[in-house]
């Protein structure tokens, strides 16, 4: 039984292999002059993508977003943020004056439109006044235009070098730690609060001496419906190697109906997004207490506590899939 399971897991780890190969080779021949460096061969796929994805996560940058670029977009943005997904965001009051790390939840699989309409509604509200970077997983950030215009956002990296950064330069940043386990999770979960477990976005806020903003929201799961979070079949596929994913999301969405998400494969629906932004949480800036964990579970474990309190509230507001 062993062996027929892992002659099964290989033939699918194969396959998979070599439909990602013809994405692959001409994205690494489009954004390498080196031909050796494209030449892209089976057995060393997996080496070829990840460090791929590594190389072009390495090009960040922390300077505001491209006004010009984000003036000529809120055009589109206004629109979808008042009349297609309908985004109410309340809570700006409680935002601290000086630079704040803000913790929240994403869903929508790869297309987090929580995400999205938070961040425009961020710019809308403060008009370059105060810089907001967003994060975004390795394997987007790594893609040709997709990453491009992703830092003429003002998008980061979930990485340490680059929120530290940020935070250095008096600007707030955004963190969704949960990552695709929280934006992949699948519709029935749609209001339980997924931080993945991740803590090292306290230990970070320790080390920057910034206080950490929880942000709720609801709604997002509801412009793609995710029937099966697909971990298996990630697993099979090798897509923790391949990806940085741990989700193969098998989803029902607009317009191809049944799907499996690799890679970003609908259009969101108009469902109706709420974002509460909730009062700070201090985090003690003494270094030694990122060593400390007992003191970093309890901050976890409160901040968790406060964003699903928020989740449920919201939730409560809800009168339906699409009115919201």
């Amino acid at each position: 039984m062993y062996s027929q399971m892992t002659q099964t897991t290989d033939a699918g780890q194969n396959l998979f292999n070599d439909a990602l190969l013809n994405i692959a080779e001409p994205i690494l021949k489009l954004v390498t002059s080196d031909p050796e460096a494209a030449a892209v061969e089976k057995p060393s796929l997996t080496n070829k993508v990840t460090s791929f994805i590594s190389h072009r996560t390495e090009d960040w940058s922390i300077a505001p977003q491209n006004k010009e670029m984000m003036d000529r977009q809120m055009i589109v943005w206004d629109f979808l943020l008042d009349y297609y997904f309908r985004a109410e965001t309340t809570g700006w009051e409680r935002l601290p004056d000086s630079a704040s790390m803000l913790i929240g939840i994403h869903s929508g699989t790869w297309l987090t439109m929580d995400a999205w309409t938070f961040c425009f509604d961020w710019y809308r509200h403060f008009r370059g006044r105060r810089v907001l970077h967003g994060t975004a997983h390795d394997a987007l950030m790594a893609m040709p235009g997709i990453g491009t215009y992703f830092r003429n956002l003002s998008v980061i990296p979930a990485k340490r070098e680059s929120i530290g950064a940020a935070f250095d330069a008096g600007h707030d940043v955004i963190i969704w730690p949960g990552g695709e386990v929280d934006a992949m999770r699948s519709w029935r979960k749609r209001h339980t609060v997924v931080l993945g477990g991740r803590k090292g976005f306290i230990r970070q806020a320790i080390r920057s001496g910034v206080p950490i903003v929880p942000v709720a929201t609801c709604g997002g799961s509801d412009t793609v419906f995710v029937l099966s979070e697909g971990r298996k079949l990630a697993k099979m596929l090798g897509l923790k190697k391949l990806l940085r994913s741990d989700m193969a999301p098998l989803v029902l969405g607009f317009p191809f109906g049944l799907t499996l998400e690799a890679f970003p494969m609908h259009i969101p629906l108009p469902a109706k997004i709420r974002t509460e932004i909730l009062d700070p949480v201090d985090i003690d800036n003494d270094p030694d207490r990122a060593n400390d964990t007992v003191y970093v579970d309890q901050k976890y474990k409160e901040i968790e506590d406060r964003i699903q309190e928020g989740v449920n509230r919201l939730a409560k507001k809800r009168r339906g899939w699409f009115f919201g």
